[in-house]
């Protein structure tokens, strides 16, 4: 199983091979597990990231389901940090546009100093992909946004 990562994320689609392909060709993840049955359908997948994964499957149940079996309704999203090394994330952006996601939020930096799109991809799950860009003291961030911010580990 791939990891270090202590939390991984599992999403279900309709059609999970095509979406595995998917996620490769737009946002650019590695297939690092592919299991399937005798008749190939899917039993487990998993892409990577940096040193995260995501479990990416089918439907099996009920209650696990794509948005674009419940009319489109998200009850989470995928959050994904670009590291500096990683490449423009302007370009990222472009890159998943080409392959078909709706651009939901056009890249744009936040005042916590990462640069962050927002997309959908086709059977309508929501994904962020963030990169950071400038540092921002907890003080200068707050300042920016009239918040106030609780993160000890932020100075």
């Amino acid at each position: 199983m791939a990891g270090p990562s202590s939390i991984a994320p599992a999403i279900f689609y309709q059609d999970p091979m095509r979406a595995l392909d998917w996620l490769q060709k737009a946002f650019g993840f590695e297939l690092s597990m592919l299991i399937t049955d005798a008749e190939g359908r899917l039993g487990h997948s998993q892409v990577t990231w940096g040193d995260g994964y995501i479990m990416v499957g089918t439907e099996w149940d009920d209650d696990l389901r794509s948005p674009a079996s419940v009319g489109g309704k998200n009850t989470q999203t995928v959050h994904i940090r670009l590291a500096p090394d990683d490449g423009d994330i302007d370009a990222h952006c472009e890159r998943a546009r080409a392959a078909g996601a709706e651009i939901i939020q056009e890249p744009s930096t936040q005042f916590y100093g990462d640069r962050t799109y927002r997309c959908r991809d086709p059977e309508g799950h929501v994904w962020t992909f963030a990169q950071p860009r400038v540092t921002v003291t907890r003080a200068e961030a707050e300042a920016a946004s009239g918040l106030t911010i609780q993160a000890p580990d932020w100075e």
